[in-house]
């Protein structure tokens, strides 16, 4: 499929080979718009696509990485892959940018990991990933603090009503911050009664905390649950009941998703080429 001068292949996900899953693919375009396809192995089979050695080289690679806008536009297309596999049961998503020199070394690797992939597709058939996000409420310290910001209307002086705004500002902000841990704490325990797995990713800062739009206060929690798929629902239910009421606190509940952050261990180094 590949002229290996001119061409590498980039992975998107391990599966079984099944009929469905070929007809699935035959349907699909990749990171580089290129036609996905299946390289299989036995009872493993790997979705892949033939895609520029000159642009998913390891220098070409890198500088994609560290520029924002072709980072998203590379996540966007390697999840569009995955997204589209998920529904034909169990598929484990492989690591963004996992680039090979050809499809000999895809099927090695089905190999030399099959005793782990095969495990792994048996545990998470019927599970799909849900993601818990939860926030102290954006602008919740400012609100607190602004009935007695005017100096005027407090009797004091303007320095230190300043001081007095400063201080309800900063107890508003570890208010808001209590409520969050507890929330998180309480939404963990009704998640754990139907989840079967949980991985507490780092809470995200910066622009990644505002991702989606504006101020979105401070990330407490970023958690992803594995969840069966009869119950997704009852899941998401139960989580935002335990948020309910809890003012300062935003919750954010997204899924469900193919289950990246329960799919496969950390890759040997001898297994990547280019990532």
């Amino acid at each position: 499929m590949t002229d290996i001068a001119q061409h590498m292949v980039y992975a998107y996900a391990v599966l079984r080979p099944t009929p469905e899953a070929a007809r699935a693919v035959a349907a699909l375009r990749g990171v580089a718009d290129e036609q996905v396809g299946l390289v299989e192995t036995g009872d493993l089979a790997a979705a892949v696509g033939p895609v520029p050695a000159r642009e998913f080289g390891e220098a070409a690679l890198k500088a994609r990485l560290e520029e924002l806008p072709r980072l998203e536009s590379l996540a966007r297309g390697h999840h569009g892959v995955v997204a589209a596999l998920a529904p034909l049961g169990a598929v484990l998503p492989l690591r963004l940018a996992t680039v090979y020199r050809d499809e000999d070394r895809v099927r090695q690797v089905l190999q030399e990991r099959r005793d782990e992939f095969l495990p792994l597709l048996e545990r998470l058939t019927g599970r799909v990933e849900w993601g818990v996000k939860v926030y102290t409420a954006a602008g919740g310290e400012t609100a607190a603090a602004a009935p007695e910001d005017d100096a005027g209307g407090s009797g004091l002086s303007p320095g230190r009503a300043y001081l007095a705004a400063r201080r309800r500002r900063r107890r508003g902000a570890e208010d808001a911050w209590q409520a969050a841990v507890r929330t998180a704490a309480r939404i963990a325990d009704e998640a754990g009664e139907i989840a079967v797995e949980r991985v507490a990713h780092r809470p995200q800062r910066g622009e990644l905390a505002r991702a989606g739009g504006g101020d979105a206060g401070e990330n407490i929690a970023n958690d992803a649950y594995l969840v069966p798929a009869d119950r997704a629902e009852d899941f998401r239910a139960r989580v935002l009941a335990a948020a309910e009421g809890q003012e300062g606190v935003r919750v954010e509940v997204t899924g469900p998703w193919a289950p990246y952050s329960f799919a496969l261990p950390p890759e040997p180094a001898a297994h990547r080429e280019s990532a």
